[in-house]
């Protein structure tokens, strides 16, 4: 061994055994037997079992015990990522054990018996009792320490600090909730820590997970079964350790463009002239809208009793077909509702009886049970041949001209412990069951349709959804302020989990609760959500077209910017499918180390550029936002200036909410188009936030057509970057494009707006020619139209008055 590599190893000696010496030793029975390092990982036998440890990049370490009354199943529904080859060094001594692989370092002690994990020398956590077996679970303890923040454990509404509570790891509906829900439609065994780690069970079984809810420094994870097996990830900073994550367990691919746009929406649209008189008064009142989604009425008539048809209803829908031709002419996608539940009473029981579609019971019969909507079996989604049954049906509503699909219902919202599946019991399995319901849908387009993007909505998963197109939303959320408030948390915790597309039915879902200012902030929040579906029951339109007319006007322009912020919404889309990053950021994502941004999530970073306040208070004057150290920030309706590091107290305004730009930003936005089909990137809007403080600032914008998958990857793209030098006396902008050799070059036509110029320039030139530009002293904002050839790049230079 080189002697750097010697020092290198001492120094992460040191760091991890400072952690391992302050923490409680793991089980003292527990002995090493024999210690044998591989190529590709490290196995420790002990006396009750053995230990596997291996690395999956050098920021990702995977440790599995094995009891010895078990072998190993190394198949993970969870991770995706092949091992990589990573550096590794290893040292044994009489009383420990090191192993390093990349930059994660494990130190084992060997009596008693304990392992810990640092990160380029710093210490990030240790077992504790390692594996332990009770009369109810076995368990997985870990060590933590009194000060760190805990983050994850899927969908819930607790707080952003999670620390403190035990969570059922078993998906689950919790109709109506407000500000408080322990148990939701995620439960996903997964942790982040403030000391910058994440902490992956990998096991699908139900369980709990357990976050110091006894106050002792301790995490336990408890499962009825499965696998030992879980992953420390580690990063320099959170967007590292998310990107790492989802580089692990899979990153979302892109959906269509029209995902971004908005969706005619309720539960729900009875027949064919309600749904046709809903968009018909969308184009009336020029309201742009993209979708209409088909709740439950499609197939039947009534709530109950229906369920499991899975064809249109043919008295409410006689032409379903022209209906939807009709629809796409107007560049509206439909959206279907499916359910995994066959009824009965429904008109395919006997053929999925015949077909061995359903679950069963032990002795092999299809397990019929009662639950709101009737008596029910239950599709098994591990089993071939009702996958095949299943998509099916999905291939013959697409052929009608069907564009979407949503999943409801899908924990399964009742999934009875004595059910059977092909590969497991209702227990083993109920975790996964959204997820594989997923991978059924986003498997069948790849097969059948590997062109289309599909769009998957769906209300329940697992660690890894992401990667099969699943969109979440956070279930029966309840219509009132309550409930607004804690949607901005439960976005951001997913988000973080992976799964970046989790948003909220906008302006609520539960209860006949008529509040236009709550509609109306809601709708505005939804501007900075990843989607912008309104939802909820009947009695209360959701629909903006169908609210009286201060709120219509408010909902139009929530709804009109968004369109406008589509370049910029469709380009963080873009930069969550290749490097994992969430739209919705946490402000300790900006100050990692401010301990008083650990449990904000009343304000938040939409991408990159943006700082978003909602509000979620009835009548609200004035806000006390704080803006992120190391930068400035434009008010994105005023220009007002904020400075970073400081809690500002800003005024509300009815017909937004607060909104702000960071300093050296690059904003790219829309003409206002009625329909994503309209949108194009050949006419943008661009806005650059100078302020003397930035010297330098770049900033990108994707395009693509919207509709081809893998479109990146197939080099049928367009990347537009932007770039900013500035000092006293002259601000430079340029522009270029990198076009895919699938794409093709475009001229185009780009009005640039420039904020914070303070004195109308001396001159501005494109490409060394003087160029017509307005200046408005007002506003201090600068228009240069910048009429751009293609293959070329555009240089600006603007001289600035002393």
């Amino acid at each position: 061994m080189r002697k750097t590599s010697i020092v290198k190893l001492n120094v992460f000696a040191v760091a991890i055994l400072s952690l391992a010496t302050t923490a409680h030793a793991q089980n003292s029975v527990r002995t090493i037997v024999a210690v044998s390092k591989q190529a590709d990982h490290l196995e420790i036998k002990t006396n009750d079992g053995r230990y596997i440890l291996k690395p999956y990049s050098d920021k990702i370490i995977e440790t599995s015990f094995i009891p010895a009354s078990e072998k190993f199943n190394p198949a993970s529904h969870a991770v995706v990522l092949l091992p990589a080859r990573v550096k590794t060094s290893f040292k044994e001594t009489a009383s420990s054990i090191q192993y390093i692989a990349g930059d994660i370092s494990v130190s084992i002690t060997k009596s008693p018996l304990q392992i810990a994990y640092a990160y380029k020398g710093k210490p990030l956590l240790s077992e504790k009792n390692g594996y332990s077996k009770t009369a109810d679970a076995e368990v997985l303890e870990f060590n933590l320490d009194a000060s760190e923040a805990l983050y994850g454990g899927g969908a819930r509404a607790l707080g952003m600090n999670r620390r403190g509570n035990r969570l059922p790891l078993y998906n689950k509906a919790h109709y109506g909730y407000e500000e408080r829900s322990e148990q939701m439609n995620f439960a996903m065994p997964l942790v982040f820590s403030s000391k910058m780690y994440g902490l992956h069970f990998d096991n699908a079984a139900i369980g709990q997970l357990d976050l110091d809810s006894k106050k002792n420094n301790v995490l336990a994870y408890e499962t009825i079964s499965g696998r030992k097996t879980y992953q420390v990830i580690a990063g320099d900073n959170w967007a590292d350790i998310v990107s790492n994550y989802t580089s692990l367990t899979g990153r979302q691919p892109l959906p269509p463009r029209w995902t971004f746009g908005n969706f005619a929406s309720r539960f729900g649209y009875h027949n064919e002239a309600e749904a046709r008189s809903i968009l018909d008064k969308f184009r009336a009142e020029k309201i742009p809208v993209d979708a209409i989604i088909f709740d439950l009425y499609w197939f039947g008539k009534d709530i109950k009793g229906t369920m499991g048809n899975l064809e249109f209803d043919k008295d409410s829908f006689p032409n379903p077909k022209g209906m939807i031709a009709d629809f796409a002419q107007q560049g509206i996608k439909t959206v279907l509702i499916t359910e995994p539940f066959i009824l009965t009473t429904s008109k395919k029981w006997q053929e999925v009886v015949d077909k061995n579609i359903l679950a069963t019971d032990k002795q092999g019969k299809p397990y019929t049970y009662d639950f709101y909507f009737g008596n029910t079996g239950l599709i098994d989604i591990f089993n071939p041949p009702a996958q095949d049954w299943f998509w099916a049906i999905y291939k013959d509503l697409k052929s009608m001209g069907v564009a979407g699909w949503w999943g409801d219902l899908g924990e399964p919202e009742v999934h009875p412990s004595a059910l059977q599946h092909k590969t497991g019991s209702a227990d083993e399995l109920h975790n996964i069951y959204g997820h594989n319901w997923a991978r059924l849908i986003a498997d069948g387009y790849k097969k059948d349709y590997p062109n289309q993007r599909p769009f998957i909505l769906m209300r329940s998963g697992y660690s890894g959804s992401q990667r099969l197109g699943m969109i979440p939303w956070s279930g029966d959320v309840n219509r009132t302020w309550g409930g607004l408030r804690s949607q901005p948390e439960i976005a951001l915790q997913m988000g973080m989990q992976g799964m970046a597309y989790m948003h909220s039915d906008l302006g609520g879902f539960a209860g006949a609760n008529l509040d236009d200012e709550l509609y109306a902030r809601w709708l505005q929040y939804g501007v900075f959500q990843p989607v912008f579906r309104p939802h909820a029951q009947e009695e209360v339109a959701s629909e903006p077209v169908l609210r009286e007319a201060k709120t219509k006007a408010l909902a139009k322009a929530a709804i009109e910017l968004r369109y406008r912020m589509l370049p910029y919404n469709y380009t963080l889309a873009f930069e969550n499918n290749q490097h994992g990053l969430p739209f919705m950021r946490p402000l300790f994502y900006a100050e990692p180390q401010n301990q008083k941004l650990q449990t904000v999530a009343d304000t938040y970073l939409w991408g990159d550029s943006f700082l978003v306040h909602p509000v979620m208070k009835a009548g609200e004057k004035e806000a006390n936002v704080y803006f992120p150290a190391g930068s400035t920030w434009f008010d994105f309706y005023t220009d007002q200036q904020h400075q970073g590091g400081a809690t500002d107290t800003v005024s509300v305004e009815q017909d937004h909410i607060p909104v702000f730009v960071r300093a050296g930003a690059f904003i790219p936005m829309s003409p206002l188009v009625q329909n994503t089909r309209d949108y194009s990137a050949k006419k943008l809007e661009l806005h650059y936030y100078h302020d003397a403080s930035v010297k330098k600032s770049a900033g990108k914008l994707y395009d693509d057509d919207g509709e081809t998958a893998n479109a990146y990857e197939k080099e049928a793209y367009t990347l537009i970057y932007f770039h900013s030098q500035a000092n006293t006396a002259e601000l430079k902008i340029s522009l270029r494009t990198e076009t895919g050799k699938s794409a093709e070059a475009v001229d185009r036509a780009i009005a640039l707006h420039i904020h914070n110029i303070a004195s109308k320039p001396v001159s501005v030139s494109l490409q060394g020619k003087a160029t017509p530009f307005s200046w408005d002293e007002a506003k201090k904002q600068l228009l240069i139209d910048v009429h751009w050839l293609k293959n070329s790049k555009a240089e600006l230079s603007i001289k600035l008055s002393k």
